[in-house]
């Protein structure tokens, strides 16, 4: 009965914390609300999400965010640093293909997305068989360090959050 009522609970906690946050009052009424979303909305795209993602250990979760935000603030004063003092002709882009062991799609999006949050990184495609995705760094003097950096700090991490 309550898997039938909330089919992803997490999307339901989510969508209630990010309603609060948007309306930015704590009323009963605005709960009120947000809790209907919270329930509505994963039952309408229900349909949609023909399985669930796995989790494994979703107590890594808080760990793995907090290295995430950790880099994200790290790589904004980097790009900062490369965009004002490194000259133009020092500066070495690269297109960087990064091998994926993770198969599970959640995986997959949640280590795209992490990348292409962190300044100066932007994930642009998922090769066909989704073995690999293709990143763009600002600024890439080591090509191999960024592939074994990300699959070191991010990709095996999400390997222990996602079945």
């Amino acid at each position: 009965m309550m898997r039938r009522l909330l089919p992803h609970p997490y999307l339901s906690l989510v969508l209630i914390a990010v309603w609060m946050l948007l309306v930015n009052r704590w009323a009963v009424g605005s709960l009120v609300f947000a809790v209907i979303l919270g329930v509505v909305i994963p039952l309408m795209t229900a349909p949609y999400w023909p399985d669930t993602a796995k989790l494994k250990s979703p107590g890594r979760i808080p760990g793995y965010l907090a290295i995430v935000l950790h880099d994200i603030v790290k790589a904004n004063f980097d790009v900062a640093r490369i965009v004002l003092f490194k000259p133009r002709r020092d500066l070495q882009p690269a297109w960087i293909v990064i091998p994926l062991e993770l198969t599970q799609p959640e995986a997959i999006t949640a280590l795209a997305s992490t990348i292409t949050l962190t300044p100066g990184t932007l994930t642009c495609d998922l090769s066909e068989d989704g073995q690999a995705l293709l990143v763009h760094c600002l600024h890439a003097p080591d090509p191999q360090a960024i592939v074994d950096e990300i699959k070191d700090r991010y990709e095996a991490r999400l390997k222990e959050i996602f079945a």
